[in-house]
């Protein structure tokens, strides 16, 4: 944990385990929200080969817990850290150009 802590610059044990709570709490959130809108655009798995279906939903997923991560952080009092961590994030997958500032 010593080295995680160092990496992400972080010093209080609560600090860390608050963070891996953000991480699960999302996710799941994520995969909740995404279900009611997979069955409002008419995706459901009863009616949709499985092999369309899940990938669909799991793209679905992906933006929505880039959107709430932040928002959950920010109720556990570690906002700080997942803004760094989505900007670094999408800056990775190309999206970088969201958060460059013009002079």
């Amino acid at each position: 944990m010593g080295k995680l802590k160092q990496r992400w610059n972080i010093e209080s044990n609560w600090s860390l385990a608050a963070i891996f709570i953000v991480f699960s709490i999302n996710g799941s959130f994520a995969a909740w929200v995404a279900k009611p809108l997979t069955n409002f655009i008419g995706l459901n798995p009863d009616t949709v080969s499985g092999f369309i279906y899940w990938p669909l939903r799991i793209l679905l997923i992906f933006p929505i817990y880039q959107l709430t991560l932040p928002i959950v952080g920010w109720l556990f009092g570690q906002f700080k850290f997942f803004w760094a961590f989505e900007k670094k994030f999408l800056s990775r997958l190309g999206f970088g150009f969201l958060f460059k500032k013009e002079d």
